[in-house]
């Protein structure tokens, strides 16, 4: 037996009957598997009266008294014995009652993980369908020169590329195309395949007056 379990347990019950169960009833419980657990999980312990109270904000004993008794007649608290006033504690342990597999929560939260899941999946499929249409959408000329650009290959390289595939959208295509006549999906992984190779490569004799850090000096 174990915080999950008893936790688990007890919202089946007030699940089942909501009619029933009160926040007070939630808090008073709680507050006891808390105290359980700081007092090392003991099988009997002592549950101080004012204690209780004063952690759940329960003004009236006699209020505390009906909401403790409805959670000992549910059967969560086995009453080892019953405190004589107020100021006194009741020895209590913690009771697991009997799990039924068909609770109304379990359906319940099986239900709505069915649906999420199935929101989940339409939603992944739309944002799937959105960035395959966006990577073969084809690129702008200045698109595919500063790519070139910032990988270190030619503009010249760049443009021919540009060119080539540009060609396969004639007269009224929307994609490109390869030499094969497969749609080109992703222009930045076939810019990587194809064209840029040593021949595309900027020469050291290419200065860059914009930028003097990065020049080479033959």
């Amino acid at each position: 037996m174990n915080g999950y379990e008893l936790s688990r347990n007890f919202w089946n019950f007030a699940f089942d009957n909501p009619e029933k169960v009160r926040p007070y009833h939630i808090a008073i419980y709680f507050f006891s598997i808390e105290h359980c657990n700081r007092l090392g999980w003991k099988k009997k312990f002592g549950f101080p009266t004012s204690m209780v109270m004063e952690a759940t904000g329960i003004k009236s004993y006699n209020s505390y008294k009906k909401y403790f008794d409805d959670i000992v007649d549910w059967g969560f608290f086995d009453v080892i014995e019953y405190s004589k006033n107020q100021y006194s504690s009741n020895i209590i342990a913690l009771s697991l009652k009997e799990k039924a597999l068909d609770k109304a929560l379990d359906k319940a939260l099986i239900k709505h993980g069915t649906k999420q899941s199935e929101s989940t999946c339409s939603i992944d499929k739309q944002e799937t369908s959105k960035q395959i249409n966006k990577e073969q959408a084809p690129p702008s000329l200045e698109e595919v020169i500063l790519y070139f650009e910032e990988n270190g290959y030619t503009k010249d390289s760049a443009t021919k590329m540009f060119e080539y595939y540009e060609e396969s959208r004639k007269p009224r295509g929307r994609v490109w195309k390869d030499g094969r006549g497969n749609t080109v999906k992703n222009w930045k992984q076939k810019a990587r395949s194809v064209w840029f190779k040593p021949d595309n490569l900027k020469s050291n004799q290419e200065y860059d007056f914009k930028n003097f850090d990065n020049v080479i000096y033959p």
